[in-house]
């Protein structure tokens, strides 16, 4: 094959990829989260929360004994989020609980279990496991943060397309000190949220989110045109300022499933560990692809990555008008 070919089917492979983030993003990844409290023997309180994509609820149902009869059933929507309360008189302290329709989706569930004599169980339900048994499950399993971290950078595809922004940006001996900065500043947004309540309006932030991926998207075309500007010659400082935004997108998401009593700090750290270990794993592949490209084309592969820079900005321009469509509709 030659260079010019293997030039026009490595463009082709990135034009199929960002569909397919397209595609992808059109699923929700954000994990839903079902809470039973026992408030008097036999009598829980549950909360059931789940994400809205497209106006539209996802259709995941939580299901429990058929003799626990939901009462007092009320349902509250709060941003992207559909919280529903009940209560419900059964023995579900040694029963089995099941989330339907996580084979549909990319989300994982997270089920919180408070029975009245302060046992705490918690377990993270997946499309090949979505059935707690309450009576043999053990207390919460922290690590399981880690993979929540890594799972919500990896699906979460306008964070990644920020970072292959700084990948485009940045030349390869400050990329891991840019991407640094990104790291500190997400985790002290995340932690403010998560530990101390601070907390910015979900739209807006996801918003700038897509703002910032339009931007280095717009940079790295200028330098691969020969042109400069700030965040090419300090992308340390870009990529901490917008870092603290995304920051407040992450605590979305884990505000969506809580931190386990008792470990919250350690829960909290677990999490920006697996994020870490996601953006590192991306980070990895994105330097081995261009190697192989360097190793294989005769030519530069400015081209390609030119390409790439104006597809990050559309993906950032559609998600725009898309989050704005859903905030002002």
């Amino acid at each position: 094959m030659t260079a010019r070919k293997t030039l026009i089917a490595l463009i082709t492979l990135f034009v199929f990829t960002l569909g397919g983030l397209f595609a992808a993003s059109a699923h929700e990844v954000r994990p839903v989260y079902l809470e039973a409290t026992e408030s008097t023997p036999g009598v829980w309180n549950i909360t059931w929360k789940q994400p809205i994509k497209d106006g539209a609820r996802l259709k995941i149902d939580p299901v429990l004994p058929s003799e626990c009869t939901p009462e007092k059933e009320r349902r509250i929507l709060t941003g992207a989020t559909i919280i529903t309360r009940w209560q419900t008189a059964c023995n579900l302290g040694n029963a089995q609980i099941s989330i339907l329709g996580l084979d549909r989706t990319l989300t994982d569930a997270f089920v919180r279990v408070r029975k009245l004599d302060g046992e705490d169980i918690s377990s993270v339900l997946r499309a090949d496991a979505p059935t707690l048994d309450i009576s043999t499950a053990k207390a919460a399993p922290v690590a399981d943060y880690v993979r929540i971290g890594v799972e919500h950078i990896i699906f979460g595809f306008d964070h990644l397309l920020f970072v292959l922004g700084l990948f485009l940006l940045v030349q390869t001996r400050k990329l891991f000190l840019t991407v640094t900065a990104f790291t500190v500043a997400h985790s002290i947004t995340l932690g403010l949220s998560a530990l101390a309540g601070i907390s910015l309006p979900g739209a807006p932030v996801e918003i700038v989110i897509a703002l910032s991926i339009i931007l280095l998207g717009a940079e790295a075309v200028h330098l691969l045109r020969g042109q400069t500007s700030i965040s090419a010659r300090f992308p340390w400082v870009i990529a901490f300022g917008f870092g603290l935004i995304h920051g407040f997108g992450f605590a979305g998401a884990l505000a969506e499933i809580g931190l386990p009593k008792g470990a919250e700090i350690m829960a909290l750290l677990l999490f920006n560990v697996g994020v870490e270990v996601g953006q590192i794993l991306f980070l990895i592949a994105l330097l081995c692809l261009k190697w192989l490209m360097t190793r294989l084309l005769e030519s530069s592969v400015r081209p390609a990555q030119l390409i790439l820079s104006y597809a990050i900005g559309i993906a950032g321009s559609y998600w725009v008008i898309e989050r704005l469509v859903s905030t002002f509709a």
